[in-house]
């Protein structure tokens, strides 16, 4: 009964546009992330067979965000395996439920759940189109041997992407490595790993595309002192342990200490080293505290209206009135400068999952005006098909991605660095999947390799992650899984 209430809960609290997705399932104890998104990506159909069984009418305590987490996980999901009470509910009301999803189907003249659900899809945006991406853990595991491993499990490794349109058109158990960044494996839409154990023993991470930009393009040096300023829930900070190789310090903030808990807990998990937590609020950080003197790179993704993902609902969350633009940008505005403040900082990345201007390049225009010429906006990532709004001079520095045109949640970067560091700085930056220094490896991942390597390393040892000659072969990164 606990789980499915909890995942009641992080609908209700959508409905009420209490955070997104991941921020509500964060601060519940139990892993619901999957269920959740499930349940929002059935929604329309539930909705259909709710009101075609009748079933909030027959059960009046039902609420209906309890009811169609259980008629999901009934129908469509793994089958009720907990839930007291409401699990015997439910399964008083399967015959009627099965009928009447036997009806719909007929009526929309198709077989199968898949092809129910892409009907009721049509038409619009959603999570529905953006590939399934897989970050491979470098901490514990490389590109080659996660590749490897999920050709053992079946499925078809068709290569290095050459466009986006080869990533639309992935299907069934194909994949591929990303176009542009290196260690990031795409998937067709709403392939499920949170039960495979990759996952779960922090081998892979799965984050979306756009997610992956900040950490990448801030690109800190091994041994680096980093500011996470707004870290939670950890995905970013893990990418930078593991573009830093586990060398140097990472700084990680964030004002919740639920999320910070869960966060310690998926960062141990990932074999990430070399970081600090702190329950704090970065604006309250001291950047002339001798602790953070030699802080060079900073990562800043602060809080905004979120209305770039597009598994957050109510849709109309998207469209957040003027007022609380007006109050993000404000805030967002504060955290840039004060960012900007450390004074060994070289490179700062600013980033929100933001669609509005006012979040995005008025921001980052104000910010760059209040410091005159003491940063400049870097050309990051030349190759990237979508830029910034024409704002102000130079905008199309910045980055923007949407599922549209890049097949990602929407998202906003801009990449900033202090004046005199100079182009040493900025040759440093990664431009293209190939070109970066600390990621590319001078074959493609899953290739055959060169004579020079010994057939015996070619092989996986064995299907556990626990047993991957990559991460036996480096020294940092944490203890392996066994």
């Amino acid at each position: 009964m606990a789980l499915y209430g909890a995942a009641a809960a992080v609908l209700e609290g959508l409905e009420r546009g209490a955070g997104g997705v991941k921020a509500l399932v964060f601060q519940s104890r139990f892993p619901l992330y999957a269920l959740v998104s499930e349940t929002l990506r059935y929604s329309a159909v539930l909705e259909e067979l709710l009101a075609g069984a009748a079933l909030l009418r027959a059960e009046k305590k039902l609420s209906p965000q309890l009811a169609k987490v259980l008629v999901y996980d009934l129908l469509f999901g793994k089958g009720l395996k907990c839930g007291g009470r409401w699990k015997a509910l439910a399964r008083r009301h399967r015959a009627r439920l099965e009928a009447e999803l036997a009806r719909l189907k007929v009526r929309r003249k198709v077989s199968g759940n898949e092809e129910l659900l892409a009907l009721a899809q049509a038409g619009g945006p959603g999570a529905s189109q953006v590939p399934r991406y897989v970050r491979v853990n470098t901490l514990r595991t490389c590109v080659d041997d996660v590749i490897e491993f999920f050709k053992r499990e079946g499925y078809c490794y068709l290569g290095k992407a050459a466009s986006v349109e080869e990533l639309r058109s992935l299907s069934g158990k194909k994949f591929l490595l990303d176009l542009h960044l290196p260690e990031l494996l795409v998937f067709p839409p709403q392939t499920d790993f949170h039960d495979n154990v990759l996952y779960t023993s922090g081998h892979i991470i799965l984050q979306d595309k756009a997610s992956c930009l900040p950490a990448f393009l801030l690109s800190p040096a091994a041994g680096a002192h980093v500011i996470d300023a707004c870290a939670a829930p950890g995905n970013k900070t893990s990418h930078l342990a593991a573009i830093l190789k586990n060398k140097g310090q990472i700084f990680a903030f964030d004002v919740d200490t639920k999320r910070l808990a869960t966060m310690s807990t998926m960062l141990t998990r990932a074999g990430v080293t070399g970081f600090q937590l702190a329950q704090q609020d970065f604006l309250t950080v001291d950047p002339g505290d001798p602790k953070y003197s030699k802080v060079a790179y900073i990562l800043l993704d602060p809080s905004c209206s979120g209305s770039g993902m597009v598994n957050r609902v109510p849709v109309a969350e998207a469209a957040a009135s003027a007022e609380r633009l007006q109050a993000l940008a404000g805030f967002q505005r504060k955290v840039l400068s004060h960012g900007l403040s450390f004074p060994a900082l070289r490179r700062l990345v600013y980033s929100t999952c933001s669609l509005h201007r006012e979040e995005n390049e008025d921001v980052v225009g104000a910010v760059l005006q209040e410091w005159g010429s003491a940063f400049r906006l870097v050309d990051a990532f030349p190759g990237w098909p979508c830029r910034g709004l024409a704002a102000f001079p130079g905008a199309e520095s910045c980055l923007r991605a949407s599922t549209a045109d890049t097949l990602t949640q929407g998202f906003f970067v801009a990449v900033l660095e202090r004046r005199g560091d100079g182009a040493a700085a900025s040759r440093s930056l990664p431009a293209a999947a190939g070109d970066s220094p600390q990621h590319g490896e001078g074959t493609e991942p899953g290739a055959a390799p060169k004579k020079r390597r010994r057939k015996k390393q070619r092989k996986v040892c064995a299907a556990l992650p626990g047993n991957c000659r990559c991460s036996k072969q480096r020294r940092s990164g944490g203890k392996q899984v066994k």
